[in-house]
């Protein structure tokens, strides 16, 4: 009996000591990973951007409704404006410093200490860069200044808020920087790459064309700067449709479209399309109306009332290719770029072509991506409310009207260029006036109290921390 005890004894002792040189094991979880890949950094910002972009989620993303594309049936706070109920602007801020420009910073970072061969790190990490660029211009021409110099610090929770001129021009010259750095011979992420599978020439395109997009989003507020990235950047831009910047999702979860996931997998009925936009569109007989949406209940095309309750069995609906499972989401397009090109034109720059034919690539373009023809287009553009020279208005009013019907689904852009160019005229939603619909968001809520100081003077530069608070590049 004495050996058994003494040998249990020896074997807990045993035990006790080993427990005491590995201690710190003990803090480890086994099943997660403590070293994350670069590239799987890069992929996961890629994915989380392109799930903001295309969202219909009302926490974050409510473009398509205040450009009035869609407008909602039973629940529609939203669509009359209200940011705070589910603090969309904090969930904006949160995705993109967070779960894009944090990951492409720690991509970049590691990057640098892992890839020996340089022309591969050199793109790796200008494609990265590049993304950040994007990401930093939603933010600035959603909320005008925001954090940016000291930006992605963790040791700094309460970031300074830079000027949004100074920060765009800070891009454009990191644009410039990325496309001097790609090397087009060498590799770059490959398939971790979901938009380009890594194709350095594509991504090149890219960033000049992001170039001309901040450079005629600036135009009015500083026209040399905007002349000078618009005018370098044009010929290196978008040639094609082939050349879109488009994030392919899969047919089946968990991989799937964001807006099928929130319209169809969820079963939930609240957005019809908005009359605003269709009864554009019918006015004008636009062939993109049977693309674009499902016919209403009477057979036709019709819209739900903006800004109020609406019968969802009544009115026509996004369609089938947009609801889709495996529908792509675009960051930049062919389109986009010919309609920057013709109001570049228009302000005299040297971008080659008229106005109006760039403004017909534009609408052509757009037409076609849509699964419509050349044949459709041309009628289109031929009716005399359409046609360039004959349809109504200035420079502004043409290309502002038929870029927001373009940007169909990419609500963010439309009310973009709503903002800068004032056009096409919203409809106002009752008990509202034209004044209510909003010119930015108001900063997230927690700022005031967590980075209080920054915050007050943000709000002061800017002119106030209100939606009616125009943005430094709205100057008209």
């Amino acid at each position: 009996m004495k050996k058994i005890i003494i040998l249990s004894g020896i074997a807990f002792l045993s035990v006790v000591s080993s427990c005491k040189k590995d201690l710190t094991s003990l803090n480890i979880d086994p099943k997660s990973a403590t070293s994350v890949p670069s590239v799987s950094l890069f992929t996961n910002a890629q994915r989380n951007f392109a799930d903001y972009i295309s969202t219909p989620s009302v926490n974050v993303n409510i473009f398509r409704l205040i450009a009035q594309q869609w407008t909602e049936t039973t629940y529609f706070d939203e669509s009359r404006y209200d940011l705070v109920t589910r603090n969309i602007p904090g969930g904006t801020f949160t995705i993109l410093y967070r779960d894009v420009l944090n990951d492409l910073n720690a991509a970049k970072t590691l990057i640098a200490a892992d890839i020996t061969a340089a022309d591969v790190k050199a793109n790796q990490i200008a494609i990265a860069d590049i993304m950040q660029v994007y990401a930093y211009s939603i933010l600035v021409n959603t909320f005008g200044n925001v954090p940016y110099s000291e930006a992605l610090d963790i040791n700094n929770v309460q970031p300074k808020y830079d000027d949004g001129l100074t920060i765009t021009k800070a891009l454009i010259v990191r644009l410039n920087t990325d496309i001097a750095a790609l090397k087009p011979g060498a590799a770059s992420y490959g398939g971790a790459d979901l938009i380009y599978g890594g194709n350095v020439a594509k991504w090149i395109k890219f960033a000049n064309t992001l170039k001309l997009k901040l450079g005629i989003t600036i135009v009015d507020a500083d026209a040399a700067t905007a002349k000078t990235a618009i005018e370098s950047a044009s010929a290196g831009a978008f040639s094609s449709s082939a050349d879109n910047a488009a994030f392919a999702y899969q047919s089946s979860s968990p991989n799937t479209n964001p807006i099928w996931t929130n319209l169809v997998q969820s079963g939930r009925k609240d957005y019809v399309i908005a009359n605003t936009f269709v009864d554009k569109m019918k006015a004008l007989g636009d062939p993109r109306i049977p693309l674009y949406f499902t016919k209403d209940a009477a057979g036709g095309y019709s819209g739900g009332i903006y800004g109020t309750s609406n019968s969802y069995s009544t009115f026509s609906k996004p369609s089938a290719t947009l609801t889709a499972p495996d529908f792509e989401t675009l960051f930049l397009s062919y389109s986009e770029v010919e309609f920057y090109k013709a109001e570049a034109a228009a302000r005299g720059f040297n971008v080659g072509g008229t106005a109006a034919t760039h403004y017909d690539s534009g609408v052509t373009a757009s037409i076609k991506y849509w699964g419509g023809t050349d044949a459709s287009a041309v009628t289109y553009l031929a009716n005399p409310s359409v046609n360039y020279a004959t349809a109504t208005g200035t420079y502004k009013e043409k290309i502002g009207t038929q870029a927001w019907i373009a940007f169909y689904n990419r609500g963010f852009e439309a009310w973009t260029e709503w903002r800068r160019l004032d056009f096409p005229v919203l409809n106002v939603p009752p008990g509202l006036t034209y004044a209510d619909i909003p010119l930015r968001f108001t900063y997230p809520i927690p700022e005031k109290s967590l980075n209080g100081t920054q915050y007050t003077a943000a709000a002061s530069a800017i002119g106030g921390d209100k939606v009616s608070t125009k943005l430094f590049w709205d100057k008209f």
